[in-house]
C-alpha cells in the first residue's frame, strides 16, 4: 500500500520549479512502475519555450479508461526567507504539510497514487486506470497537457473520463468542485499620439488622454450579467504604462494592459470582434496597435454521470455535498475538455502559491478516500 502523505513529502522534497522536472516525475514513475502501470516519460519542445518533460502512465489495457490528471511542477518560492521553513523540506507541523505545491498539487497527485493502490490490490481493475501528469501547468502550457493529448491521440489512447487534482475548496474539503472554468484573454492596447510640449498642447496629441478614454469605454458597462453555472464576465486592468521620464512632454504613446476572465455566453473571437470595435470609436487620429493571447475558452461539463459520481463521493466521506462552480482561474482541465468529461476536485485553496504553502493531513487522507470511492463508484457504474 501506498502512503499519500509520504508519497507528497518525497513529491515535495524535488524542487520541480517549471519548467524543471527537479525529480519529481522520476520519483513518481517509480512508485508507479512498482504499481505495475507502463509509463511514458514524453519530452516535448517548442521553439520560443523551454523543453518541458511529462509522464503517462497507465495500468491495464481495457476500456474504459479513468484517468487522474494533474501537474508535478510548482510555481517559485519567493525569499526562502520569508518561508518559516524550508519550501522543499515537506516538513509536518501541527497537522499540516508545509512545502511549495504541497496544496497546488503534489499532494493530490500522491493521493491519486494512494487511492489506485486501494482499489487495484489485487492486480486488477475491470478497465484502465490511468496518470497524465505534466511539468508544465504553470508555465506557458504548450509543452505538457496539450501535446501529451495529441500524443495520446496518435498512440489509440481513449480516456473515457477524467478528475483534475487541482484545489477547489475554498476553506474545507468537500465544499466545491469544478465542472468548468471561464475562458481568459489577454490584451495590450497602445494609443499613438503626438509628442510635444505641455505649455503647447495645440501643438501635440496626448496619448495619455487617448487611453485613458479608450480604457473607460471598455470598463463602462458590464459585459454581462452571468447565468446558472457562470459568474459575470469580468473586464480587469492590469497595467497603464506611459513610460515618460520627464515633467513637460506630452507622451506619444501610451501603453494599456486588460485582461477578461469571460463565461460561456461569449468567445475569444466575439470579444476581439468587441473590443476593436469599442476602441475604434474612441481612438485618436493616430490611431492604436492591439494584440491578445487567448488562454483558454469557457467551458462547462453540465451535471451529469461524472459530477454525481464525484459529488456521491464526497458526500460519502465528508458528509458534505459539494458546490458545482467555474470559479477561479484556468487549468488543464480547458484542454482535456476536448477528449472527455473533465471536471476538478483537490485540496483546500487558501495557501496555494503562497508564503508557508500548507495542507492539512487530515485532508490528504479524506482526499485520498474520495479519489479511491470515484474509482470505486466509476467502475461499478461501468
Amino acid at each position: 500500500m501506498i502512503d499519500a502523505v509520504d508519497l507528497a513529502r518525497d513529491l515535495i522534497r524535488c524542487p520541480s520549479v517549471t519548467p524543471k522536472e527537479g525529480g519529481a516525475l522520476e520519483e513518481l514513475q517509480g512508485v508507479l512502475e512498482g504499481l505495475g502501470f507502463t509509463c511514458h516519460r514524453l519530452n516535448f519542445s517548442d521553439a520560443d519555450t523551454p523543453d518541458v518533460d511529462n509522464l503517462y502512465a497507465r495500468l491495464g489495457t481495457e476500456q474504459p479508461n479513468f484517468c487522474f490528471a494533474g501537474h508535478t511542477d510548482v510555481v517559485p518560492t519567493g525569499p526562502a526567507d520569508d518561508w518559516s521553513v524550508d519550501p522543499f523540506s515537506a516538513e509536518i507541523r501541527d497537522g499540516f504539510l508545509y512545502g511549495r505545491g504541497a496544496v497546488d498539487m503534489k499532494s493530490a497527485i500522491a493521493a491519486f497514487v494512494a487511492a489506485t493502490a486501494r482499489v487495484t490490490v489485487d492486480g486488477t481493475v475491470p478497465g484502465s486506470i490511468s496518470l497524465l501528469i505534466t511539468g508544465d501547468e504553470e508555465g506557458p502550457a504548450i509543452n505538457g497537457t496539450r501535446k501529451m493529448l495529441d500524443w495520446l491521440e496518435e498512440q489509440g489512447e481513449r480516456i473515457d473520463a477524467c478528475v483534475v487534482g487541482e484545489p477547489t475548496n475554498p476553506s474545507e474539503i468537500g465544499e466545491m468542485m469544478k465542472i468548468g472554468r471561464r475562458g481568459s484573454v489577454n490584451f495590450i492596447v497602445t494609443a499613438k499620439g503626438t509628442q510635444g510640449h505641455v505649455a503647447y498642447p495645440h501643438l501635440a496629441d496626448n496619448a495619455a488622454h487617448t487611453l485613458t478614454r479608450m480604457l473607460e469605454a471598455l470598463i463602462r458597462d458590464p459585459l454581462d450579467d452571468g447565468n446558472e453555472h457562470f459568474q459575470p464576465s469580468s473586464l480587469q486592468i492590469t497595467s497603464i504604462d506611459i513610460g515618460n521620464p520627464t515633467e513637460n512632454v506630452i507622451p506619444g504613446t501610451a501603453e494599456g494592459r486588460f485582461n477578461i476572465r469571460f463565461n460561456d455566453m461569449h468567445s475569444s473571437e466575439t470579444l476581439v470582434r468587441w473590443v476593436r470595435e469599442t476602441l475604434d470609436k474612441t481612438a485618436g487620429p493616430d490611431g492604436y496597435d492591439l494584440t491578445y493571447r487567448v488562454s483558454g475558452e469557457s467551458f462547462i461539463f453540465p451535471p451529469g454521470m461524472l459530477s454525481d459520481l464525484i459529488s456521491g463521493s464526497i458526500e460519502t466521506v465528508t458528509g458534505r455535498r459539494p458546490e458545482l462552480s467555474t470559479t477561479g482561474g484556468t487549468s488543464d482541465a480547458r484542454f482535456i475538455k476536448d477528449h472527455c468529461p473533465v471536471a476538478e476536485f483537490g485540496l483546500v485553496s487558501q495557501t496555494m502559491h503562497k508564503v508557508d504553502e500548507r495542507c492539512s493531513l487530515d485532508d490528504i487522507r479524506a482526499l485520498t478516500d474520495i479519489y479511491q470511492n470515484v474509482l470505486m463508484r466509476f467502475f461499478e457504474a461501468r
